[in-house]
């Protein structure tokens, strides 16, 4: 039986990786694969065999870094090792966790075991000099963003545009209506719940995400309401994980102590149907920023990290812009809140400017359009059939 060692490092890795165990099923070569690692629930429901919590690797930042450090550096020995022994695999996927996963795919390539990487690291961005490593490390890079390849060429590295897989999942034309209808069900709301103006509010998808920017984001809530007094305004916000709940509604309960009246709901996971169902979408930078330009939606990214973490990056950046649909237009469409910016009333300030400003949606609509088109790809097929390949070309080496 072929064997597939994989490692996502967080929900968005997981939800990258899922539609590649889904399709390496339906490939001859691959349909008995045994897959295992590390990964999070949707992974998991495709049959990939999880030996340590992926909550371990999901932090963002240096100093978040430093702190899970001892956590990180024994569960990567303990991985190298049991996949340099007893459970050594015929390919080693990497699925973005760039500083953890280059660790692991340099110790094995180096013992001749294939690594392939699914989603470059942002050396396009920042810390460029990284692609000296990756080299190293990676024997191929799948690349969901259609410029990457040509800097791995140049680099003498072999690289694959496998597309994103969010754009294939995500139609292109959305139906506000109908996801308004699935939230109201799944939340058991009236009728004429969420009628009015609804803004989805994404503060991200780790602790240290809900501990830095949920509060200014809430405060955000409570400035636009007043700012729009009188009209019919409501908030929902997706709750990425189980374990976040409690935080958000403890955020949730003070500011409804300061404003009884605000429309805000809490739901479990839906962010698709959330970013669906929007006029306007705060959001905290990250992969959800794409997520939300697939839906076409306008929005206001915004982000806060410690101020040494800001520091560090800021040293290592060339790019002007942090924000995923910023980054694939090569412009600023959407706007940027970040660090001493991200203030509530800079905040309400720019979601007002896109709800008075109905020609400027029009256009942004189209950009995004566009961009969607250039994504769209058989993402998950794409990366299976890599996978199978170097499964296939390994037993071929080991016959001849």
């Amino acid at each position: 039986m072929p064997k597939l060692a994989c490692v996502a490092g967080e929900p968005s890795g997981d939800l990258l990786a899922a539609p590649v165990l889904s399709a390496l099923k339906q490939i001859p070569d691959t349909s008995n694969l045994e897959v295992y690692g590390i990964g999070g629930l949707r992974m998991q429901a495709e049959g990939l065999r999880s030996d340590w919590p992926m909550e371990t690797l999901s932090v963002r930042g240096y100093v978040e870094a430093i702190k899970q450090l001892p956590a990180i550096l024994k569960l990567r020995k303990e991985l190298i090792t049991n996949l340099l022994g007893e459970d050594r695999p015929d390919v080693y996927l990497g699925i973005d966790a760039p500083d953890f996963n280059l660790g692991v795919e340099l110790a094995l390539r180096k013992a001749g075991i294939p690594t392939l990487h699914f989603v470059s690291p942002s050396i396009w961005a920042w810390r460029a000099g990284r692609i000296t490593k990756i080299k190293q490390a990676v024997e191929r890079m799948l690349c969901i963003f259609p410029f990457e390849t040509e800097i791995y060429e140049r680099a003498g590295m072999s690289a694959t545009y496998v597309g994103h897989p969010l754009a294939s999942e995500i139609p292109l034309e959305p139906n506000p209506a109908s996801a308004r209808q699935r939230i109201k069900k799944i939340l058991n709301l009236p009728t004429n719940a969420l009628d009015g103006i609804l803004i989805s509010v994404l503060p991200g998808s780790r602790s240290s995400e809900i501990e830095l920017i949920a509060p200014i984001f809430f405060e955000t809530m409570l400035a636009l309401a007043k700012r729009m007094e009188g009209q019919s305004l409501q908030f929902v916000i997706p709750v990425a994980t189980p374990r976040l709940r409690e935080p958000l509604e403890v955020l949730l309960k003070s500011t409804l102590e300061k404003n009884p009246d605000l429309q805000i709901c809490l739901i479990d996971g839906e962010a698709d149907a959330v970013l669906e169902a929007a006029d306007v979408v705060l959001i905290a930078s990250g992969t959800a920023t794409l997520q939300a330009a697939l839906w076409k939606k306008p929005m206001v990214i915004s982000y806060k990290v410690p101020w040494l973490t800001a520091q560090i990056m800021k040293r290592q950046g060339y790019l002007p812009y942090v924000g995923l649909p910023n980054i694939l237009c090569e412009e600023f469409v959407v706007p940027e809140l970040l660090q001493d910016d991200a203030t509530p009333s800079k905040l309400a300030d720019a979601l007002l400017e896109w709800l008075s400003s109905p020609s400027k949606l029009s256009q942004l609509k189209t950009r995004f359009a566009e961009m969607h088109e250039s994504l769209r790809r058989p993402t998950g097929l794409l990366v299976a059939q890599a996978v199978a390949q170097t499964i296939v070309a390994g037993k071929n080496r080991v016959s001849a």
